[in-house]
């Protein structure tokens, strides 16, 4: 057990407290709190004197390093996000008032916000989200006199680096040719003129990234009142030369700093804090993730340390005493201190019920509470709030984009099927009447075509049985790649391991289910032999389609919302599931016409005696509802090897169209499908290492998802299944180069 000088840290914060009480800058509710939480969207304050500011709207994404800020993002949900940031040069008295009113802001919304402390330069992935052109850090702070004020004076004279692909940062450096290098984009900002200097190693999307930092710059800051320009390196004018002084050498692009790699090798390790004794004290629940949902209890808190990625998480309990729930702030910062990590350590407070997916997946068995198990209302953090459940409706599929995708299904799986399996590294047609089931030996190659609007489309389904070879796994790979190439390589490709059935490929068997065999092979003669009891799983997709799935012969494998089939020497039981629909029903009849014999029906809770002897006895299982209307937020990554090694980095805040890169892969994970776009000008190294990345991306989840079908797409190609995830998808987007139409505004 850890002993914690929490006691020190307490007694900090009391004399802060004090300070503040004899300043008389602190009434029980701040004036600036009474409109806190009104309205959605984001507000933003600055640490004054020991007092609240309010930054003008305009300003916003502009810090001075010297300072702490206190926002505050509140979703129609509602639901709040308070973050505390701190600049490189912030005072202990502004970073100790910043968390004294996150805390106070935090007992203002009722406990229910979730509270992160943000450093400069490691900030979290929800807070860069606000700033989607970027966040600027300008030198300086209240301390020496620097103001938040929107002036149209133009005595401006300053140098901006531009930092990052995905998530802009425009730092203020000295100005001075000594600060410039040939691989990125700087701003020199002389207040009436704002020239974009461009490195000559800089790339397209690069200088796309900095031209929305310049006229950000231009419209907000100068109220439209400054003319930008374009300038090479080598390109130098006058006025920039007469600005920074004769020009020396530009010195060599520098690789990005150490990069964190967002590839999800995620461990962490549980901790709980109590103060039973009075004095409070963290000890371990569990070394490693990932932890069960049931270690939480709602009469304590807890920290989940991930500190080797920089990020501590405290929970706190909703029974949890008050002073434990008030002070977990200051616990996440003192357990950094305690642990020697980083300063740049993130730290997130979540209520229970309102945990984010970063603190959700080092959970394997996480689930939100349905919204009709109590009074209390479900939170609906940030994004999840956005991702509206759609019903499925087969006939308005080519409509609805956004149904298309949350459902996985292009189409209403009446296209023209073909189905080869991989044979002495070769494809071997498969007998249509045997269309429909997969046995777990061997790999086949599904092309399903179908028509959208006057065009054929194209997919072809890779799927790989659990017990076939290495080499006919290495086939599967080279045969979908040679029958692409034939196509002319516009198909969707999709990877599909045993038991990971996309909807879609579940629907295209017309109205069977499909059946999937747990070993052995179609190969005429090549049948292993069966076991003499067998287990078929069948379940219902959101879309209406139905897959037969052989398990375990075991009691521990029945599912409460599900229907089963068991056949044994004697009999073939059909077990139904309290929760089972009336289409799974009718798929184990044709489950039951597949083995022979005639069916007896057994409900949950009146099975005969022989039945539980089949399966090995009586086992626990699982019985609670399926939250089958859970739609987790989707993420996307970049992929990119710009700064010479490959390397993974989240998009921040809702991604749009515009986030896909051209000249990378990115991939995007709908939690139950994964996504590898291909944009026109990626290089081959990222092409090939991207399906990589994204096989480790899901086999180090930390909640535990194995095995996802993993589908890619080519620009240009999309099909609604990936485009449904975006808002507002404009298929003409990139007829027009993006450098172009932003090189329109300046």
């Amino acid at each position: 057990m850890v002993f914690l000088s929490w006691q020190h840290t307490l007694d900090h914060i009391h004399q802060q407290h004090l300070l503040f009480l004899m300043l008389g800058a602190i009434m029980v509710c701040h004036k600036e709190f009474v409109d806190a939480g009104k309205e959605p969207g984001l507000k933003v304050w600055r640490i004054e004197n020991m007092d609240l500011k309010p930054v003008p709207k305009n300003l916003y994404g502009s810090f001075y390093t010297g300072d702490a800020y206190l926002l505050l993002f509140t979703t129609t949900a509602p639901s709040y996000n308070i973050h505390m940031w701190l600049g490189d040069e912030c005072s202990q008295d502004e970073s100790g008032a910043a968390a004294i009113f996150s805390t106070q802001l935090d007992d203002f919304l009722g406990g229910g916000p979730v509270q992160y402390r943000e450093v400069q330069n490691s900030e979290s992935n929800t807070f860069l989200g606000y700033f989607k052109s970027g966040i600027k850090y300008q030198k300086g702070g209240v301390a020496s006199g620097f103001q938040h004020v929107v002036t149209n004076d133009m005595n401006v004279k300053r140098l901006l680096h531009i930092k990052g692909r995905r998530a802009i940062r425009a730092t203020e450096v000295n100005m001075s040719w000594a600060s410039f290098n040939k691989g990125d984009c700087f701003i020199i900002d002389l207040g009436k003129d704002i020239y974009q200097w461009c490195g000559s190693e800089c790339n397209r999307f690069e200088r796309l990234k900095a031209s929305e930092v310049a006229i950000g710059i231009r419209d907000n800051e100068r109220n439209g009142r400054a003319k930008l320009h374009m300038v090479e390196e080598g390109d130098e004018t006058p006025e920039i030369t007469q600005a920074l002084g004769p020009k020396s050498t530009i010195a060599p692009s520098t690789p990005d700093d150490e990069q964190v790699d967002a590839s999800n090798k995620k461990k962490a390790s549980l901790f709980m804090i109590s103060d039973a004794s009075g004095t409070m004290k963290v000890s371990s629940v569990a070394e490693s993730s990932p932890f069960k949902q049931a270690m939480l209890s709602p009469e304590e808190c807890y920290i989940v340390d991930n500190g080797v990625d920089k990020n501590i998480f405290v929970w706190k309990g909703p029974k949890a005493n008050t002073s434990e729930r008030k002070a977990a702030m200051a616990a996440g910062q003192q357990f950094i201190k305690d642990k020697g990590y980083s300063n740049k350590t993130q730290i997130q407070v979540l209520p229970a019920g309102a945990e984010t997916t970063l603190f959700k997946q080092f959970f394997c068995d996480w689930k939100d509470k349905d919204e009709t198990t109590g009074p209390s209302k479900p939170f609906t953090i940030g994004r999840i709030a956005k991702v509206k459940q759609v019903p499925f409706d087969a006939s308005t599929l080519h409509t609805n984009k956004a149904m298309a995708a949350q459902h996985g299904m292009v189409d209403d799986g009446k296209g023209k099927v073909q189905i080869w399996r991989v044979e002495n590294g070769a494809r071997a047609p498969v007998d249509p009447s045997s269309y429909g089931q997969f046995y777990g030996g061997d790999c086949y190659l599904i092309l399903y075509s179908y028509r959208q609007g006057s065009r054929e489309q194209h997919i072809i389904y890779t799927w790989q049985g659990l017990k076939c070879t290495q080499d006919e796994l290495a086939a599967s790979a080279f045969l979908t790649v040679k029958l692409d190439d034939s196509m002319g390589g516009s198909p969707v490709q999709v990877r599909v391991t045993q038991g990971q059935e996309p909807p879609h490929l579940m629907s295209i068997f017309h109205g069977k289910p499909m059946i999937i065999h747990k070993g052995g092979t179609s190969r005429k003669g090549g049948q292993s032999q069966t076991s003499s009891t067998r287990l078929f799983h069948i379940r219902q997709s959101s879309s209406h389609a139905t897959r037969a799935v052989e398990v375990d012969a075991t009691a521990s494998k029945l599912n409460t919302n599900d229907v089963f089939v068991l056949k044994t020497p004697n009999t073939v039981y059909v077990w139904q599931g309290v929760g089972a629909s009336s289409e799974e029903n009718e798929a184990a009849k044709h489950v039951v016409s597949l083995l022979g014999g005639s069916a007896t029906n057994v409900s949950e809770g009146k099975e005969p005696a022989d039945f539980w002897t089949a399966l090995g006895g009586k086992k626990e299982y699982q019985t609670s509802k399926s939250l089958q209307n859970v739609v987790k937020p989707p993420r996307m990554f970049g992929c990119s090897n710009k700064t010479g090694r490959l390397s993974v980095e989240e998009v921040p805040g809702d991604f749009t169209q515009s986030d896909l890169a051209t000249d990378d892969v990115m991939i995007l994970d709908t939690w139950d499908q994964i996504y590898i776009w291909i944009g026109n000008e990626a290089n081959e190294e990222e092409k090939t290492g991207a399906p990589k990345i994204a096989k480790q991306y899901v086999e180090s989840d930390p909640s535990g998802r194995r095995g996802l079908a993993i589908t890619t797409v080519k620009q240009g190609a999309e099909p609604p299944t990936f485009t449904g995830w975006f808002q507002a998808w404009d298929p003409n987007m990139w007829d027009t180069d993006p450098l172009e139409r932003i090189r329109a505004h300046f």
